[in-house]
């Protein structure tokens, strides 16, 4: 029996490249539709067994060990049982194991995450957004046939479509059948003799396109949307995979979130804060009138209904809570210190003292807007 590498021409020491050069360059020149002779016939059959052999690093590393001499390697010392399929085909012929089947070369693509930032108003009431993905395309010249236009696949005349070739090797326990991929069509049963020269063979194409999506209101940084079937096109034109978009909400100079409420401060003068005023402020959809009542204290919360965020799952907006800031001059003109002074002697103020700690609910306020 004729030793592998002898009939492929290599080293025992040749690497797997080594070796897929030597089978091509044979296969080139020993294949039936080049060299029909029978002498070719049946070194190209050797060739072929020998690469499926030593192609395979388990069954080369046993191949290696045994050699045609061992007690489990049959011609070539190609792999043992091969499984309890081979075992039931070697006693039951091919009705006792499973039909190998082709490989299909339309695969599903793969998913893409891309990530988008989104401005708070944008997550008041959701927002519409083109997206620009770089990604697989469906190759326009073949149309996700891997061929040059007026070309298809042919059938693999090695393995006759079936995608897989059956060998046949003695053992103690007698003939075995194994079955294996096929080294010429890698599987698929088919072989494209002229390629798409676009895309390579690949049914697809990298390139850029643009993805309109929806984005609800009620999102959060962190929150990934799925857009089932937007991802990338699957090899020679298999399914689309998903694409996912990655949220970041960039920061607001003049409100934070609080859930699905919105949190802003109002800076009130001392004697609008004695006197009350009314007033308006611009919200995140528009300007609002806003009173501030006579007395109000450093603290207070003036709050505004439906003003906030749109939740992601209903429709029911938030509140907008304006936390009151007094601020105290810091400069008077004498007239005006004077003014001070005698309304201090009229209310006859306390003096400063200490009073009972309360965590207020403008500090918890404004403990958010420093983590927020």
């Amino acid at each position: 029996m004729a030793d592998h590498y002898e009939v492929l021409g290599v080293p025992r020491d040749a690497s797997q490249d080594d070796i897929k050069k030597a089978y091509r360059r044979l296969a080139r020149e020993l294949h039936p539709d080049v060299n029909p002779s029978e002498e070719a016939v049946e070194r190209f059959k050797l060739v072929t067994h020998a690469y499926d052999v030593l192609s395979d690093p388990e069954q080369r590393r046993r191949y290696d060990i045994g050699g045609d001499s061992s007690p489990f390697g049959g011609a070539g010392g190609a792999a043992g049982f091969g499984g309890f399929d081979d075992i039931f085909q070697s006693f039951f012929g091919n009705g006792g194991a499973r039909a190998a089947r082709p490989r299909s070369r339309r695969e599903r693509g793969q998913d893409a995450l891309v990530r988008v930032t989104l401005d708070l108003g944008d997550v008041v009431f959701g927002v519409h957004r083109d997206i620009e993905v770089d990604t697989a395309v469906l190759c326009e010249t073949c149309q996700g046939s891997c061929c040059q236009p007026g070309t298809a696949p042919v059938t693999c005349d090695i393995c006759q479509g079936s995608g897989h070739v059956q060998r046949t090797v003695r053992s103690l326990l007698g003939n075995v059948v194994t079955t294996q991929p096929c080294a010429t069509c890698q599987g698929y049963g088919t072989t494209i003799p002229y390629p798409c020269a676009t895309c390579q063979g690949q049914g697809r194409v990298r390139s850029r396109r643009t993805v309109s999506v929806d984005i609800p209101g009620g999102v959060e940084t962190g929150l990934r949307l799925q857009l089932p079937g937007s991802g990338e096109v699957g090899p020679a034109g298999g399914p689309h995979g998903d694409l996912y978009l990655e949220v970041t909400v960039a920061h607001h100079d003049a409100f934070s979130r609080d859930g699905d409420d919105l949190l802003a401060t109002l800076e009130v003068s001392m004697p609008d804060a004695i006197l009350g005023a009314k007033t308006t402020i611009q919200s995140l959809d528009g300007p609002v009138d806003l009173e501030v009542r006579p007395g109000v204290q450093a603290g207070d919360v003036l709050t505004i209904k439906g003003r906030g965020i749109t939740p992601l799952r209903g429709n029911q907006r938030g509140d907008l809570r304006v936390g009151v800031h007094v601020v105290t001059p810091t400069r008077l003109d004498a007239k005006e210190r004077a003014l001070i002074e005698e309304f201090a002697k009229k209310t006859k103020a306390p003096a400063p003292r200490l009073a009972e700690f309360q965590q207020g609910l403008f500090a918890r306020l404004r403990d958010r807007f420093r983590n927020g």
